[in-house]
């Protein structure tokens, strides 16, 4: 039963700061009255409370792939609960394109997509290449949008001066981020004594150690959410060059830090993004003379007003996607 607030059970992790984790807090702030979490860190500490709690819900929203998640999907079952398994990328993909394949990891992802009474994509492209990739589970796959943060606005910096010669990219090493491609752009940019400097943040993956030959890179490695906020302020443009990417929530971010945004048309993010102009986008993300074309247009004027602008504030807030995954969780638990 419903009663007048659902009992949603939130399982995943929401403390990490990665972005998945972003996602998932922003979902436990926003989702009804009524709605719980798993508060615990260490894992026999969470498998106990998942136990206790599983059984009072009434319906499970699960965030995320891991061995544990699993457990929750099989309690549930135990107790006549149905799960939604939020998928914020495709582990098993993505692991292949940045070179580190993981069986362990695919297995369990596999293992959710199948067990899962609903499988939830993070943007409607992604929901499109999830039913391409595995039609066997096109019946139970749908989508919530990732929302945005507009507090965001009213948080950000004014206080460090701006590089207008600055550029920034999150992903790491991650080859399927493609930065090694934005490397080689503003280095055939700085040939010409542009004067280009380039911000990477995240993990290291293959592409680090050449990244970092670049002696116009600043590698700041795994920082926190925070002063990622501050670097995109710091940094006169945002590139996002994925070869795949479910959504992320970076250019989002970024735009409401005050930067100009240039982004790959496979980037989940274009869902949200509107009136976006020919210049705006990368349309082939190995393409080197594109980049670089598209950054020495961008660095002399500029996108974000007008995108920021476009973007609408009501229908990509948080609580409007929590509202649209309370609906999606009732009907999931009303089936029979």
């Amino acid at each position: 039963m419903w009663y007048n607030h659902p009992m949603i059970l939130v399982i995943g992790d929401h403390y990490s700061g990665t972005g998945p984790a972003l996602v998932t807090k922003y979902y436990i702030r926003s989702l009804p009255k009524g709605t719980e979490y798993i508060h615990a860190r260490h894992k026999a500490a969470r498998l106990i409370e998942m136990c206790l709690k599983i059984p009072r819900a009434s319906v499970l929203f699960i965030s995320g792939h891991s061995r544990q998640n699993i457990w929750a999907i099989r309690i549930g079952r135990l107790f006549g609960k149905k799960s939604a398994y939020l998928m914020h990328g495709a582990v098993e993909y993505e692991n292949e394109i940045n070179h580190v394949p993981d069986e362990r990891m695919a297995r369990d992802e596999r293992i959710m997509m199948k067990e899962a009474d609903l499988i939830l994509a993070v943007s409607r492209q992604f929901e499109e290449w999830l039913k391409e990739r595995h039609p066997g589970y096109a019946h139970k796959i749908s989508h919530v949008t990732n929302g945005i943060d507009w507090s965001i606005l009213k948080e950000q910096s004014t206080a460090d001066e701006r590089n207008e010669k600055g550029i920034i990219s999150v992903g790491g090493g991650m080859p399927r981020k493609r930065i090694l491609n934005i490397c080689r752009a503003v280095e055939r940019l700085n040939d010409k004594e542009l004067g280009i400097t380039l911000t990477v943040a995240g993990a290291t993956g293959a592409d680090s150690e050449t990244i970092n030959r670049y002696p116009f890179v600043r590698d700041l490695g795994i920082i926190s959410h925070r002063e990622l906020m501050r670097e995109y302020h710091r940094n006169k443009l945002f590139i996002q060059n994925s070869v795949f990417e479910t959504f992320g929530l970076a250019p989002i971010e970024a735009l409401l830090s005050d930067a100009d945004v240039l982004i790959s048309a496979r980037c989940g993010a274009l869902s949200v993004i509107k009136n976006t102009e020919p210049e705006d986008i990368i349309y082939d993300p190995d393409d080197i003379d594109e980049i670089a074309s598209k950054i020495e247009s961008l660095l002399k004027g500029d996108n974000h007003t007008r995108l920021i602008v476009n973007l609408d504030k009501e229908n990509t807030s948080w609580k409007k996607r929590a509202s649209e995954l309370t609906k999606k969780l009732q009907r999931l638990q009303a089936e029979r």
